[in-house]
Order: structure tokens, then C-alpha cells, then sequence
């Protein structure tokens, strides 16, 4: 995303660099690339971080004494909202090549908006279940989708400062979520209205009103109304669009499938990427619980929040630093990965007092793991097909990681969790195993293309795969 001070594009074997430098025309460009992707970007993964983690928050604001569910509903509460995530990805592949993302998108905002709303009417379990369900339903189109226009908008050297962006703004969510709720947790019982109610009142307004902009406005091609793009800068978009190996295609190529079927790769991505969501899973409906269990009052737990969703940010910005400085994917994610590691070893380890809260913050360091995935995958597949099938079987095994991480914070083992948290540990340990292999794959397919070189010149426009394009090479 950034347009100066990268590392060179370097192709895994250190001993070949392609260096590129891009114009003033095109630094220009993508300053305005970002200037009109990015606030879409971060407000749809803003809202949908808020909208999703409001039940941690409305938790000490009442909703479990209100609603009588017990604790063991509400982790069923946190887990039930990921199978409609589930349920829906297969089907959301489909549509992506299907429709406009940006209507598609619009809509869905607006359907979880409306049941944001009602979840504020909800009176007992069964109903909350039921609105949980389908808010993970229509939710679960907002990352493929954005996910695709990042991976077909900008270069592969800047995606992962994109991805980086998109990460970012749970953190700010995280942040600006919590300190509306800590103001909303004044907010007098009026009219029978309790306090747990009005996030998803306030929320539910604000996701309709978004969706709506959405439906009309984001910029969801390379050429897009909303870039105004000069003569010039089409010509750049063109060249652009080559390095990024991801045109627009509307047929639905089979043979993209089964190709990434077979691939080892894709499922040792999916494994870590399940491993890292369900650590996430834990942490973000048990975030405020596992504060209050500190000694800490439940408005206390809401704006302690903040911070967390700060070091959150800051994980994620220092994990993008860290890659575009090196230019190594894999050894970023050792280093996130080994912060968390860290974090969670604390949160087993330590007594359940105030200073437990030091492991809980370093145990965010996943986030700069999760921008890694990204980047990894987006940065190394190519084939429209094939690309929205690697998304979608990462969010499947995203949704899998949210659903289960709930369930393994076990009520008898409260205030302490301690089998959660050792669980964390070693799911650390494995994304650390299965990146490693990915990075061997992926350097042993250079070495095939580099000592088996290609004359025939590609065109992107073929929409050929990783595997199929012999001049395409992987970054590792």
C-alpha cells in the first residue's frame, strides 16, 4: 500500500532480485488508491469487528443476568455466530464471481444491520441463538470480499500493507468500540431499555447507513468511477494488473479447484490458519470476562479494552514494518508468532491477579501472524478462481479456529481457564510448523521455474494459475 521505502521485489532465492522502482505517475496513483479504498476498507472491518464482539461487551453490561442464559450458553453464544459464518462460504464464493461485490456487499451490511437491531428485542437463549446465527451469516462475505479487491487493486509488494490496514482496524474497533460502550454503560435502565441493549441499537443504525454507501460507492474494480483515473493512470493500471496475476472473470473454472485441492499448501494454510482463529476465538468473546475475573469492575473490564485493541494495532503495524523491511513473510510470522506464544504461556502461567493483564496484551501479537496469512496467500495464488477458492477455504478454517476457541474456555475452570490457554500454546507451535513447510514448498516450486525458465510471454488476461504461469514466482 505504502508507495516508497519498500525492499526491492525479491523472489525467493536470494540470489535473484528483480528490482523495481515506480513512477512519480505511479506513486500518485496509488496514493489515491489508498485515499479512496482504504476508509471503505477500514470502516467494513470496523463495523463488522464491533457488530461481531458487541456480545462481549453487552456481557458486562447485563445481557447474561437479563437474558438468564447461563455461561456455558453464552460460549455457545460466541461459537454459534461462526456457523452461520460457516454455512455461508461455499455459497459467497459463488456470488463473488457472480455479482458486483459492491452491491453484494451493500446488501448483506444492511440485512446484519437490521439484525443487530433486533438483537436488541431478545429476551431469552433461543433467540439470541437464532440472531447470532444470522449475523455470522451475513457477515461472512466481508473479508473474501475485500480480500479480493485488495488482491486485484494493488501490486503484490503493497498487499501486505493493505492487509495490514484491514487487520489494523480491528484494533481500532477494538478501541472505539470500547470507549462508546464504557460512555453507553451510563446510560440509565430508561423505558425498560437496559444498558445491553443500546450498542445494538446504536450499531445496527450505523451498519444499515454504511451499507447503503457501500451499495453505491466502494471501489471494488482497478477502474472504478471513484479512482478518476486520468488516460495516464489507466496505462498504469494495465501494467499493474500484470504483476498482480488477478483479472475480474466471470466463469467459474473447475479445473482452478481441484488444482488447489491437491495442493498441500492450501491445507497447511488453513491449518495454521485455524490454529491462529481459534487463540482469536478465545480471547475476543471471553476479553472482557477474562479482565472482570482480574478484579476488575465491569466497566473497568469495558475501557481496559482500549489498550488491547492498541497493542492489537501496534502488533499489526510492527508485523508490516518488519516484512516490508525484510521482505521475508515466514520470519515475520516466526517473530508474531512466538510473541503470542509468549502471551499465552503467561496467561497459564501466572496467578489471576492484575498482573496477568501483561500476558493477555502480548498474546495479541496473533495479529500480526493473521496479516502474515494474508499476505502469504494473497501475495501466491493466482487464477481468479482459484484465488477466491484459497480465500474461501482460508475462511472456512477461519470460521472453524472462532467457533471452536469459545468452547475450549471451560466454565468449571473459571476464573483461571487454564486449558484454553495451554491449548493456545500449542496451536502456536503448530503455525510455526506448518509455515515452515509452506516456505519449503514454495521455495522448492522456484527452483523447478528458475532452472526450468520459461520463453513463452504470459498474458494476464489468460488468467492462468500459479502453477500454470512458469514465469510466476512465489514470495516467500
Amino acid at each position: 500500500m505504502k508507495d516508497h521505502d519498500e525492499k526491492p521485489e525479491t523472489y525467493e532465492e536470494e540470489s535473484v532480485q528483480i528490482p523495481f522502482v515506480k513512477s512519480e505517475a505511479e506513486k500518485r496513483l496509488v496514493r489515491k488508491i489508498n485515499w479512496t479504498l482504504m476508509p471503505f476498507v477500514g470502516a467494513i472491518v470496523f463495523i463488522q469487528f464491533v457488530d461481531k464482539s458487541t456480545l462481549s461487551v453487552s456481557a458486562v453490561l447485563g445481557l447474561i443476568q437479563d437474558t438468564g442464559i447461563t455461561k456455558s450458553q453464552y460460549s455457545w453464544l460466541g461459537s454459534i455466530f461462526y456457523l452461520g459464518y460457516i454455512a455461508f462460504q461455499l455459497p459467497n464464493n459463488y456470488f463473488l464471481q457472480r455479482f458486483r461485490i459492491k452491491r453484494y456487499l451493500g446488501v448483506l451490511l444492511v440485512l446484519w444491520g437490521i439484525v443487530m437491531g433486533c438483537t436488541a428485542l431478545c429476551t431469552n437463549f433461543v433467540q439470541l441463538a437464532v440472531l447470532r446465527t444470522f449475523l455470522g451469516l451475513f457477515e461472512a462475505a466481508s473479508y473474501p470480499s475485500l480480500l479480493i479487491i485488495i488482491n486485484t487493486v494493488y501490486r503484490r509488494s503493497e498487499q501486505s500493507a493493505a492487509y495490514g490496514f484491514l487487520w489494523l482496524s480491528n484494533g481500532t474497533g477494538t478501541m472505539i468500540g470500547s470507549l462508546c460502550a464504557y460512555g453507553i454503560s451510563y446510560i440509565p435502565i430508561t423505558s425498560g431499555v437496559h444498558p445491553w441493549r443500546w450498542p445494538y441499537i446504536i450499531w445496527g443504525v450505523v451498519t444499515v447507513l454504511f451499507g447503503i454507501i457501500t451499495f453505491f460507492f466502494l471501489p471494488d474494480t482497478s477502474d472504478s468511477f471513484m479512482f478518476r483515473l486520468t488516460e495516464e493512470e489507466k496505462k498504469i493500471v494495465e501494467e499493474r494488473t500484470k504483476d498482480n496475476a488477478v483479472v475480474r472473470v466471470y466463469e467459474i473454472k473447475k479445473h482452478h479447484v481441484w488444482e488447489a485441492i491437491a495442493e498441500p499448501r492450501l491445507w497447511l494454510l488453513c491449518l495454521a490458519t485455524f490454529c491462529n482463529n481459534l487463540h482469536t476465538g478465545g480471547l475476543v468473546v471471553f476479553s472482557t470476562i477474562i479482565v472482570n475475573n482480574l478484579g476488575f469492575s465491569g466497566q473497568e473490564a469495558i475501557l481496559l479494552q482500549v489498550p488491547s485493541g492498541f497493542v492489537s494495532a501496534l502488533f499489526v503495524v510492527l508485523a508490516v514494518l518488519l516484512h516490508r523491511k525484510t521482505g521475508q513473510m515466514y520470519y515475520t510470522s516466526v517473530v508474531s508468532t512466538v510473541t503470542s506464544l509468549a502471551g499465552v504461556i503467561l496467561l497459564a502461567a501466572l496467578p489471576n491477579t492484575g498482573i496477568k493483564l501483561i500476558g493477555y496484551f502480548i498474546a495479541w501479537g496473533l495479529n500480526g501472524t493473521a496479516v502474515m496469512l494474508l499476505t502469504i496467500n494473497g501475495a501466491n495464488v493466482t487464477g481468479y478462481t482459484k484465488k477466491i477458492f484459497y480465500n474461501g477455504m482460508n475462511m472456512i478454517f477461519y470460521t472453524l479456529g472462532n467457533f471452536v476457541g469459545p468452547l475450549v474456555m471451560l466454565d468449571r475452570e473459571s476464573p483461571k481457564y487454564t486449558t484454553g490457554f495451554v491449548i493456545f500454546c500449542v496451536d502456536n507451535v503448530i503455525i510455526l510448523i506448518a509455515l515452515f513447510f509452506v516456505r519449503q514448498i514454495m521455495s522448492k516450486h522456484n527452483k523447478e521455474k528458475l532452472n526450468n525458465p520459461s520463453s513463452e510471454i504470459q498474458d494476464v488476461r489468460d488468467d492462468l494459475t500459479d502453477k500454470e504461469n512458469r514465469s510466476f514466482l512465489y514470495k516467500l
